[in-house]
């Protein structure tokens, strides 16, 4: 038998996977086989690692859904819309009677989009009428999901999916001037949203098209510089963050820059990430904009703007792809960096995850942490070139001081689920971490090594398993819609005394997730720096500003949050605009 890598020849833990594996291995095929091998390696590591018991749970929430959840958003409505691609033939859940999709050659009656409820876990088929493989999205500000792009006829279709209950897609066949195929999107201070690149395509553009200056490409060539090669870009599902100033900050292989979208110009260059590896698709990491701390500077709600710090993780060499597809399975990066983008003179602040990971979700929690999930520790993301599934998220605290590096990073309780190549992740109002997806094939294929995953689990990260109390939101006032600078306060339970200096509260924008990557993905720690109260009604009061400006906050939908002692409260739902 091939040694696990970490476990000792002749160990206990050695002599129980070899007995297991030997006592089954002969009556499975042969793929099979290789991947209980697997699995079992991965679990026998963290055995092998001590008795360390780690902190957070997995809970399977459902079997199946029909599809697999390559791209996931979550709608103000609680519902979690997700989808896959609609060539990869038949899913394993039908359209309803007479909804079949039917062109000139064929007709197509099963759905590739569900809504699910993660309340009742309740799965509802929807219709989604072009190929949407490897597309972007974002929620405008009136909580419409505005997904764009994707492979052939779905190319230049913009999608609207709003949140009612009885809603489904609808289509505007030609809502982009370009082809977008792993293309990536954001939110704008105006409220538009802008597309990114895509394969070959060097621009960007705004949506919905609503002027004249819509109407037009807007050249970037970074895109060209940055690529590995044509066949091997290592730059496609560019990571987007909106800087607190309202420029863009574009990432794409391991390098950034600010991008002044409105007069096309490149207004500032980063330095390269240290390490020789790449970060973008095949090559996938992941990135997060790290909480913006606002603090009040008097009494009528202004701020002083906060830093904006980039984090970067994961990914492999530039040319892990190209071995790859010839077998050789090359480890992954164990690389962070930090940049602190709005900063004179910006440099890497570079840190190892305890994992190597590529194709990782970077998730960002109420609390304000990050946590890094899903993924492989060697090869790349594409069709069945990554090996040894990473079964245990990280938890990423990005608060702990540069001297106490080493205590950034905690392991977490692993999954026993694979999630590979389009897997997806997604924050719930209730602290919980949606996981989903995983298809390394190139259709639904169940006995492959890694076989298409149909099922969504929860994991509850550590505050949710705390002994500590939990906090929550009674009321916020004025209301649940909010203007920029607005006085609000927020109105609480929690049981046994609170810490007046362990209380916070944050803001998170819901994202579009796919291929690794939260588009939109934004947290800010609000302005409540004037103490914890008591209400009238005998319960805790805390007040404070809404941000201050769209370039901090841009319009739309966020889950509202009180902070207690690490552990948050369920999120309530607000609505920012001017």
């Amino acid at each position: 038998m091939q040694n696990c890598p970490g476990i000792r020849v002749g160990s206990s833990s050695y002599m129980l996977l070899h007995s297991v594996i030997l006592a089954v291995g002969k009556a499975m095929e042969p793929k099979i086989f290789v991947f209980l091998l697997l699995v079992s390696c991965s679990s026998l590591f963290n055995l092998a690692q001590g008795a360390q018991r780690y902190q957070g749970k997995w809970k399977l929430l459902k079997r199946s859904i029909g599809i697999s959840a390559m791209h996931m958003a979550l709608l103000p409505n609680e519902r979690i819309i997700t989808f896959d691609r609609t060539d990869f033939g038949p899913s394993n859940i039908t359209l309803p009677q007479g909804k079949c999709i039917k062109d000139l050659q064929s007709s197509d009656c099963y759905a590739h989009s569900v809504e699910f409820d993660p309340a009742t876990r309740a799965v509802r088929p929807l219709t989604v009428l072009s190929d949407t493989w490897c597309s972007s999205g974002a929620l405008s500000p009136d909580g419409t999901l505005v997904q764009s792009g994707g492979y052939r006829l779905g190319e230049k279709v913009v999608r609207f999916f709003k949140p009612c209950m009885d809603c489904d897609w609808e289509e505007d066949r030609n809502g982009l001037l370009s082809p977008r195929w792993y293309a990536s999107s954001q939110v704008l201070p105006d409220g538009k949203i802008i597309v990114v690149g895509g394969r070959y395509q060097f621009t960007y553009e705004f949506i919905p098209k609503a002027s004249s200056s819509d109407q037009r490409l807007y050249q970037l060539p970074f895109l060209k510089e940055t690529r590995y090669s044509p066949l091997v870009p290592n730059n496609l599902y560019p990571f987007l963050h909106l800087s607190t100033d309202g420029n863009l900050f574009v990432f794409a292989n391991d390098r950034g820059i600010l991008l002044d979208y409105l007069n096309n110009k490149v207004i500032r260059s980063y330095p390269v990430m240290p390490g020789g590896f790449s970060h973008n698709y095949p090559s996938t990491g992941s990135s997060v904009l790290l909480p913006l701390k606002l603090f009040s500077t008097d009494n009528g709600g202004s701020t002083k703007t906060p830093d904006a710090e980039v984090l970067v993780c994961g990914g492999t060499l530039p040319d892990s792809n190209e071995k790859a597809n010839v077998g050789i399975f090359v480890p992954a990066s164990k690389s962070c960096g930090r940049l602190v983008i709005t900063a004179a003179s910006p440099k890497w602040e570079m840190e190892e995850m305890p994992l190597n990971r590529v194709m990782g979700d970077m998730i960002m929690l109420p609390t304000g942490d990050v946590l890094i999930i899903n993924g492989a520790a060697k090869g790349t993301a594409g069709w069945s070139v990554a090996r040894e599934p990473v079964l245990n998220p990280v938890l990423y605290r990005s608060d702990t001081t540069k001297s106490d590096k080493n205590t950034r990073f905690e392991v977490l309780s692993p999954s026993t689920i694979p999630r590979l190549y389009h897997s997806t992740a997604h924050l719930l109002s209730d602290g919980r971490v949606l996981v989903g997806g995983s298809n390394p094939n190139a259709n639904y294929n169940f006995s492959a090594l890694y076989p298409t995953e149909l099922s969504l689990e929860a994991f509850y990260p550590p505050y949710l398993n705390s002994t500590k109390p939990r906090p929550s939101i009674i009321a916020v006032k004025p209301g649940l819609k909010l203007g920029y600078k607005q006085k609000v306060s927020l109105e609480f339970t929690s049981k046994g005394n609170v810490n007046q200096a362990d209380v916070f509260v944050t803001m998170v924008a819901p994202s579009f997730t796919s291929h690794s990557i939260a588009m939109n993905q934004r947290l800010l720690v609000l302005a409540f720096n004037d103490g914890v109260k008591n209400s009238p009604s005998g319960n805790y009061l805390v007040e404070g500003h809404a941000p201050e400006t769209a370039a901090l906050a841009p319009p739309g939908y966020y889950q509202l949050f009180l902070v207690h002692e690490g552990v948050p409260s369920k999120g309530t739902w607000v609505q920012i605009k001017e």
